[in-house]
């Protein structure tokens, strides 16, 4: 064989370099595409002008941003003076609630009755007499017969002495008579006393009801049972020479502690008396008439209009609306926080990729 030159040498030398070259790629390429990798990274790091990105797309993002920011701030004042409102319905609900527990209103009720329990009707005569007394029926009252004379007494009457529950030494005597009772038949009570002479300028019969003649007659204790009369309920007057119509009606008051006080109101209505006695008289005449007014029976008590069941629903709704209006504020503060770092960091990087 013949020896070789020194270019064929160094050139057999060059084509087997390139062969282990090739070798060696072929068996390792992912180094070649991490090279790749690392050109594209260090083209794509290099920041390009103004003029060759444009101008569009950061403003864009910045507008943006800014709107989101004032929106969040819009909401979180809006939230704020919500929150605001809620606690002042709270302060207007609990001050109402104490108001009206302080200041109950009156509620006034009419039940319808047939028939009345008869009331008790005590008269202080003095030296007055009773003459006669009658129960009569659809307001009609027949002419007197014999005025001045003694006639029928068809009432129920008791006679009580008792002393003055004011002043426990003055001695009081009372006839006690019993009322009307069937409202729908209208019927009434009709009296008639004479006093024969009086000291007195003026001459008048004092008289006063009670709720129950019933209980008056059960009670055991009479004189005690009319000086507990005589210390609640009201007296009136009727005088002589005239017809006294008296229209009563009946009110029960329910107390507080659940006690119940009647009393009565009374409508009055007076009529001179012609005498067409023939003898002029120096004695006195007295008229007076009993009726109820009509068949309800008006009963008085204080409500509370103030439910507290309903001020609880409506604290607890308002209470909600606070811990949602306060969750949404502290969201709403947190995604700003956020936002803002968010830009920060990113202000941060174009400024290390300047630098």
């Amino acid at each position: 064989m013949m020896p070789l030159t020194a270019l064929q040498s160094s050139c057999l030398k060059g084509y087997l370099k390139l062969s282990e070259d090739v070798e060696r790629i072929s068996e390792n390429p992912t180094d070649e595409r991490e090279g790749e990798m690392e050109v594209h990274e260090d083209a794509s790091s290099v920041i390009l002008p103004d003029s060759e990105l444009g101008t569009t797309a950061p403003s864009l993002r910045f507008s943006k941003t800014c709107l989101k920011n004032v929106f969040s701030v819009i909401l979180l004042f809006i939230y704020l003076l919500l929150m605001a409102v809620a606690v002042f319905l709270v302060y207007q609900t609990i001050s109402d609630f104490r108001e009206k527990l302080k200041h109950p209103v009156m509620s006034v009720s009419y039940k319808e009755v047939s028939l009345y329990d008869a009331p008790g009707i005590a008269f202080y005569p003095g030296k007055a007499r009773l003459l006669s007394c009658k129960h009569h029926y659809y307001d009609h009252i027949p002419p007197l017969i014999n005025p001045g004379q003694p006639g029928d007494i068809e009432c129920t009457t008791q006679r009580i002495n008792y002393t003055d529950p004011f002043t426990n030494e003055t001695m009081k005597y009372a006839l006690v008579v019993q009322g009307p009772r069937d409202v729908k038949k209208k019927e009434l009570v009709f009296l008639q006393f004479h006093l024969n002479g009086t000291d007195q300028d003026f001459s008048a019969i004092d008289y006063l009801l009670f709720s129950s003649f019933q209980e008056f007659i059960n009670s055991p204790e009479k004189a005690e049972f009319m000086k507990d009369c005589e210390s609640s309920y009201s007296s009136w007057k009727f005088s002589g020479g005239f017809r006294t119509w008296v229209k009563m009606s009946l009110v029960k008051t329910k107390e507080e502690d659940g006690s119940e006080t009647v009393e009565f109101k009374q409508e009055t209505s007076v009529v001179n008396y012609i005498d067409q006695r023939t003898k002029p008289r120096s004695d006195q005449l007295f008229f007076v008439v009993f009726e109820w007014k009509d068949p309800f029976i008006q009963t008085v008590q204080d409500i509370i209009t103030a439910n507290p069941w309903n001020m609880i629903a409506l604290l607890c709704g308002i209470f909600l609306a606070l811990f949602k209006a306060a969750d949404f504020a502290k969201l709403s503060v947190k995604w700003m926080i956020k936002i803002r770092k968010r830009h920060l960091k990113r202000s941060r990087q174009v400024m290390n990729h300047i630098n």
